[in-house]
């Protein structure tokens, strides 16, 4: 019986042994060059490998012949051959594809042709990134049709499509793995600063225009997909070093380095798992916008003072602690030293100033990043159900602008993601969790070291400007030494250790009466899934999903009202997708619709039609026309901020935010005492919302009373509601077609806005009612006799300017279109132009305080130009980018931002013995600085070197 059996034992194991197939070979492009990365699967199944740097690949596989393989690579057609043997080499040269046929998964939840997309998209690959002509591919998105890149600073660094851009820009969504890329309290997508390795990007998309029908919230403007390579498909190590100079006048030429590693392995067909560490160090580019702004009315930019020259009060927009002033009555002091009444009348009472730190005096400009990740992937029946773990960490120090200038120090932020999928499914939880580390607000910086000694820098200033014009000085020469004097004696001078330990001991001060520090602790907790029924159901492909989000804010009240602890609040949705093809598959039906409810808001719904056809015998050419809606709940600090940002107190309009928000105490003029008001007043948030003045209206009244006819009936009561979701209707009309080796892609688009959220400032009184009539003071007669209230606050310079948020009413809407073309031009040059047109009518008349913060350019132009293999291993890529003059609003400033060129280039050589590429390039080469808004650092050029291997 042994004997049968061991037989039998060893004719199973021979069998076993026998049904091992071996394929090995060589993948190559149309050039001849290896294709390093490129995919080897079993057909039918998920079992594959991946070619290494030489373009060589050994596929084992527990399956006798015959059976297909096929060889794929991003942007390179797929080709398909059999195996025979047990032993077998099968060689593939893979043609570049037809950018039309390049699958894109974003546009409707599955994978669709690119020409059959029903909404534009954008798209980028292994193939771009290494072609990028800009330093990280982060940056190269810039070059795509229609999209906007805003620069608050080196690392930091916003991205947009359509109109309204800001740093924050939280009308844009950025999914990195499915991850929303988003801080969740300071509302600002962290970019590349903590993302995703550029060793690890698979694929990039990017789609334009509103997308909640599927995406839900904040899909608003656009969504950028970000997607990283699978262990199982691209194992190995690779690593890149890259090094160079920033150049900027202010700044000089500082050095610049970003090095990185990618580990993956497949230890089987069940389990993958791979890691990533990045680090970036280099110099931020230095912000010396030294003009002080004027506001000059919503949709104006402000009146630009140049040169402060002999002016005793101004505020310059990188200079802060300027800000702290006092009104100095010169006559009464004179006076009270025996100078004669001629001359003490002379001097009259007037506002000082302190001088101000420049920005540079309060930062380091260390632009430094950190990010780490690793994933492990799981396959339990080695097929297409998988499941995942990921962790992504990352810390590291920037500058952001927002209402103030930010420096952003040790900001760490960590996000784990659970998830299950197969090509029916997915459904993943994933945290983010986020520390501001050592950050601070560098406008309270300056405030603060200038309000620490304040009291000496002013009695030196008064002490020394009187004894100047005692021995016969003019009041400008008096100012002017006054000023050198107190500077020189009193305010510490910055690299002094006095310096540093002041500005250390404010910027670890979370209290923005006596520090600068803000603490963020805040997490957000998402939950989403989406079921396919392609497999279930025949005549038409459904879907369906939906989403969870919880925010716990946790700022311990430095930028909430979370002073009594976290504040939480939830939000969720569900949508519905079906899509179906007729008449050959030449016509594309999509229909979506999907619900989202919000905790303080009512329930939205956002449906989605669109059709596209494709024309032609080889449906080359495709016609597409979608409606879709949008909307964007108010963000978290919309609803729940409660700030002093110097100029204005931010707060948020949650019903339940008002009354948690109270200010310190505000000081009132002599006059208001004189007349019986207290010394100081607080004032709660719920006055900017019920008891304020337009500050349109107030700046009329105060024209009219410097006119000496003052007219109270100017003085416009505000009446804003609370803030609510903000809604677009977008159409578009598209076209996609290929002729030959010419590819054309053109689209328009018109967006209806309803309740636009933006910011409103309004002024509200330390005593009185804005409501005249109810509350009137009795002066005695020789005062004026009976008066508003309000109107002695007004007078006397007694009141609060707050930043609300609300909705606007007005009628806005924006129309643009974008048209590029791809070609092919002396056989193998690739080349690229394409045209943007971007416009928003917005009546200010109907709106007058409203801000709409269009902040983008009508016309803009970009060109590509470059070869892959211009010769063996050799390729090189220009590109140029021309944008129009526009007009930048933000709370910070509103300023016309000039027109701009700026040309970017790198050539490429690969060395196959080494399975290394080196690249020389250079952003903005010729060095014309430009800015990208007002207070940001103009930003200079940037030339680098690389070395990637691949392992």
């Amino acid at each position: 019986m042994n004997k049968y059996f061991a037989l039998a034992f060893t004719l199973l194991f021979v069998t076993l042994i026998g049904a091992q197939t071996v394929v090995s070979g060589k993948v190559t492009d149309s050039n001849g060059d290896p294709v390093p990365g490129a995919s080897i699967i079993v057909v039918g199944t998920t079992i594959g490998t991946a070619t290494d740097f030489d373009g060589l690949y050994n596929l084992k596989v527990d399956q006798s012949p015959p059976f297909s393989i096929q060889a794929s690579f991003l942007g390179l057609e797929l080709v398909t051959a059999e195996v025979t043997m047990a032993t077998q080499t099968l060689d593939f040269m893979l043609n570049e594809s037809n950018q039309l046929d390049e699958v894109v998964i974003s546009a409707s939840r599955t994978p669709e042709r690119i020409l059959e997309s029903p909404v534009t998209i954008e798209r980028m690959d292994a193939r771009d990134i290494k072609n990028t002509s800009s330093e990280s591919f982060y940056n190269g998105l810039e070059n795509m049709k229609g999209v906007d890149v805003s620069t608050s600073s080196l690392t930091f660094k916003s991205i947009n499509t359509r109109g309204f851009a800001t740093f924050a820009n939280t009308r844009f969504m950025q999914l990195v793995d499915g991850m929303d890329n988003s801080s969740p309290a300071l509302n600002f997508a962290l970019g590349n600063l903590l993302g995703m390795s550029e060793l690890d990007i698979n694929t990039v998309e990017l789609l334009p225009g509103a997308s909640s029908a599927l995406y839900g919230a904040n899909a608003f403007n656009g969504v950028l997909f970000m997607t990283s390579k699978s262990p199982f498909d691209d194992a190995g190590i690779s690593t890149y070093f890259k090094t160079g100079l920033t150049m900027q006048d202010a700044a000089g030429d500082n050095p610049y380095y970003d090095l990185g590693i990618r580990a993956a392995y497949k230890f089987s067909e069940k389990f993958a798992a791979k890691a990533t560490l990045s680090y970036l160090q280099g110099t931020e580019w230095y912000a010396t916008d030294y003009n002080q702004y004027i506001d000059a009315g919503a949709g104006n930019p402000d009146d630009i003072i140049s040169n402060v020259g002999n002016a005793t009060s101004f505020d310059q927009a990188n200079i802060y602690g300027d800000e702290v002033a006092v009104p100095i009555d010169f006559e009464a002091a004179a006076l009270g030293a025996g100078f004669p009444a001629s001359v003490a009348s002379a001097l009259g009472q007037q506002t000082i100033s302190r001088t101000g730190y420049k920005e540079s005096d309060l930062t380091d400009y260390e632009a430094e990043s950190i990010k780490a990740s690793f994933a492990f992937h799981y396959r339990p029946f080695a097929n297409d159900l998988e499941m995942i773990y990921n962790a992504k960490f990352g810390i590291g120090n920037t500058i952001y602008q927002g209402a103030n200038r930010y420096n952003i120090n040790n900001f760490f932020m960590q996000q784990h993601k659970i998830e299950i999928r197969n090509d029916n499914f997915f459904i993943r939880g994933y945290v983010t969790d986020e520390d501001a580390g050592d950050s601070y607000d560098m406008r309270f910086a300056g405030i603060n070291m200038n309000k620490a000694n304040a009291n000496q820098w002013f009695g030196a200033y008064a002490q020394t400007f009187l004894g100047a014009i005692a021995q016969g000085s003019t009041q400008d020469a008096a100012h002017a030494g006054a000023r050198q004097f107190a500077d020189a004696n009193v305010t510490l001078q910055p690299g002094t250790p006095e310096f540093k330990a002041q500005l250390d001991a404010i910027t670890s001060d979370p209290d923005l009466n006596t520090g600068a520090r803000f603490q963020d602790q805040t997490k957000l907790y998402h939950a989403d899934g989406n079921y396919n029924f392609h497999k279930a159901i025949d005549f038409a492909e459904i879907q369906i999903g939906g989403s969870y989000r919880q925010y716990v804010l946790n700022s311990n009240g430095t930028i909430f009202t979370d002073y009594d602890g976290p504040i939480h609040y939830d939000e969720y949705g569900a949508y519905m997708q079906v899509q179906k093809k007729l008449i050959d598959d030449r016509l594309k039906l999509t229909g979506s619709v999907r619900y989202d409810k919000a905790q303080n808001f009512d329930g939205n719904i956002s449906p989605r039609i669109s059709i596209s056809y494709s024309l032609g015998e080889g449906k080359t050419r495709n016609l597409r026309f979608s409606y879709q809606t949008g909307f964007r709940n108010p963000t978290t600090q919309d609803q729940y901020i409660g700030l002093d940002a110097g100029q204005a107190i931010l707060i948020g309009s949650a019903p339940d935010n008002l009354d948690r928000y109270t200010s310190k105490p505000l000081d009132n003029s002599p006059t208001a005492q004189f007349l019986g008001f207290p010394a100081t007043v607080e004032l709660s948030g719920r006055a900017a919302y019920e008891n304020a003045f337009t500050l349109a209206s107030l700046q009329a009244f105060g024209a009219s009373a410097a006119q000496g006819t003052p007219n109270p009936a100017l003085l416009e009561v505000a009446d804003f509601a609370y803030v609510k979701p903000e809604r677009v209707q977008a159409f578009e009309l598209g076209y996609r077609a290929g002729f030959g080796k010419l590819m054309l892609d053109a689209s328009a688009y018109y967006n209806i806005y309803q309740d636009f959220i933006g910011n409103k400032t309004v002024v509200s009184p330390h005593y009185g009612s804005v409501n005249l009539a109810s509350d009137i003071t009795n002066l005695p007669p020789e005062l004026g006799g009976p008066i508003p209230t309000a109107l002695i606050a007004i007078g006397n310079g007694d009141y609060q300017p707050f930043q609300v948020y609300t909705n606007s009413e007005a009628d806005i809407s924006s129309y643009g279109a974008t048209i590029g073309i791809n070609t092919k031009v002396f056989s193998t040059f690739d080349f690229g132009i394409n045209y943007t047109f971007a416009k928003f009518d917005f009546d200010q008349d109907t709106d007058p305080d409203y801000e709409a913060g269009f902040n983008t350019p009508e016309h803009k132009v970009k060109v590509g130009f470059g070869n892959t293999s211009l010769f063996k291993n050799f390729g090189f890529k220009v590109d140029y980018r021309w944008s129009d003059e526009y007009l930048w609003e933000s709370s910070f400033a509103d300023a016309m931002i000039d027109a701009r060129s700026v040309v970017d280039a790198q050539i490429n050589y690969s060395v196959p013995r080494m399975k290394s590429t080196f690249k020389l390039g250079g952003t903005n080469i010729g060095g014309k600085e430009f800015r990208a808004a007002p207070g940001t650092g103009s930003l200079g050029s940037m030339y680098y070197v690389s070395w990637v291997i691949n392992l």
